[in-house]
């Protein structure tokens, strides 16, 4: 796909770069677009790009040895994604995929790192992205580790705006348990009068008492 110099200047990464350096990113960037369901990438496979999601939703997630799907995070648009393996030179340490309609673009790194990394803006920009990435393991480990299934529903639908709007198999595929216990959680909580249903979605009305669940 076609991309033009006003996409990139729109991009928060990239706001900053005058018409010269636009042009110059232009040259090592190309647009590709997926449809639901398509790979971005496979765990293992080389790792050679800057990418980051313009449309659509991408899932990185493993395969447990009982050949399960286990879903570590979703990108949004204008995310980086994966850019650690990158920047280390390793493996993609889990795949990628799409899911829904959507675009990416890539960015050669050997020659975004000979012209643009010794951008203060963009050094700073990329620093953000992998703090934040590293808040989000903290969040995983949370979620996963130290947390019963109780802690985690209640901690994951107070940090997450959407996870309340999101089908019940989803939500139970992203918090690592099956839909049956994730539905009895919020029975209970329905119950305790902590959320509330409303059509085919929960609404919180006690977020204090969650918090303590978790806290």
């Amino acid at each position: 796909m076609m991309l033009t110099v006003d996409e990139l200047k729109s991009i928060v990464f990239f706001e900053n770069l005058n018409e010269k350096e636009l042009k110059l990113l232009l040259s090592i960037t190309r647009k590709r677009s997926f449809s639901q369901g398509e790979i971005l990438f496979y765990e293992k496979d080389k790792a050679e790009h800057l990418t980051m999601v313009l449309e659509g939703v991408v899932k990185i997630y493993k395969i447990d040895p009982k050949n399960n799907e286990i879903v570590l995070h979703r990108f949004r648009p204008k995310s980086m994604v994966a850019e650690m393996a990158v920047f280390e030179g390793i493996p993609y340490p889990a795949s990628a995929a799409f899911e829904s309609d959507g675009s990416v673009l890539e960015i050669d790194f050997e020659k975004f790192k000979e012209y643009f990394l010794g951008n203060q803006d963009i050094s700073l920009a990329l620093f953000k992205s992998l703090t934040q990435k590293i808040k989000h393991l903290d969040n995983v480990i949370a979620l996963n580790v130290v947390l019963d299934s109780t802690a985690r529903v209640a901690k994951y639908i107070c940090e997450n705006d959407e996870a309340l709007k999101m089908k019940n198999n989803q939500l139970a595929q992203y918090l690592h348990m099956t839909p049956e216990t994730l539905s009895r959680i919020l029975k209970k909580f329905t119950k305790l009068g902590f959320v509330k249903k409303e059509a085919s979605s929960y609404q919180i009305t006690n977020k204090e008492a969650l918090t303590i669940l978790f806290e």
